[in-house]
């Protein structure tokens, strides 16, 4: 029988080296402009930059994992927030998680607390580009952009882009590659491409 035991330790205290180095992703945090309302843990190194006007803030007890371990499926690159001009707002409620998920905001976006992100999951609220003459593009951030507001509790899967203007509710399902542009009503499920809405489902073991 092979022994677990000793890779689970080295596994322990490989975790625990990644929690001591948070303290070093929390300080070039602050130096480019992030805003703490309370502790929040970096596992890895994510990619930030705030633009200068702009405001990203992360909420008490924030997570954002980007290292390639530190989630079970795997990450594929580290976590990205973005506050991409002067007037951007990047806000994290209390309790967010992040997992190699990338935030862009050219307008506004607002995660709830307690919200998780899964392992590749996109936020954008803006099209990042816009056409030129005939053929060509243009970086764009503000132009065609729209504010995302996702609410309290809710659980976006592995690798689910939600698009500018979306407004997903309280405890809300968005599925595994699903992609949303509009409207999540609370609690509701959104699976798909383009995402559909389903009724939600009682979990089971549970009377209403």
């Amino acid at each position: 029988m092979p022994d677990h035991t000793a890779a689970t330790r080295l596994g322990a205290f490989i975790n625990g080296m990644r929690q001591a180095a948070s303290i070093f992703w929390r300080w070039e945090a602050k130096l480019k402009g992030v805003q703490f309302e309370g502790t929040a843990i970096f596992l890895g190194r994510p990619l930030i930059s705030v633009a200068r006007g702009a405001k990203i803030i992360l909420g008490n007890g924030v997570r954002i994992a980007s290292a390639r371990r530190a989630n079970p499926l795997g990450l594929a690159q580290p976590s990205v927030l973005r506050a991409l001009v002067p007037q951007a707002r990047l806000v994290l409620g209390p309790g967010v998680g992040l997992s190699g998920a990338v935030l862009c905001a050219g307008n506004s976006i607002e995660i709830g607390q307690q919200s998780i992100l899964g392992a590749g999951a996109m936020v954008l609220d803006t099209d990042m580009h816009a056409p030129v003459g005939d053929f060509d593009w243009r970086v764009e951030f503000v132009a065609n952009s729209k504010p995302i507001k996702i609410g309290r509790g809710v659980f976006i899967g592995a690798r689910a882009i939600i698009l500018k203007g979306a407004n997903i509710g309280d405890r809300a399902l968005i599925g595994a590659g699903a992609v949303v542009t509009g409207d999540v009503p609370a609690g509701h499920l959104a699976v798909g491409n383009p995402a559909r809405i389903l009724e939600p489902k009682p979990l089971s073991g549970h009377t209403h």
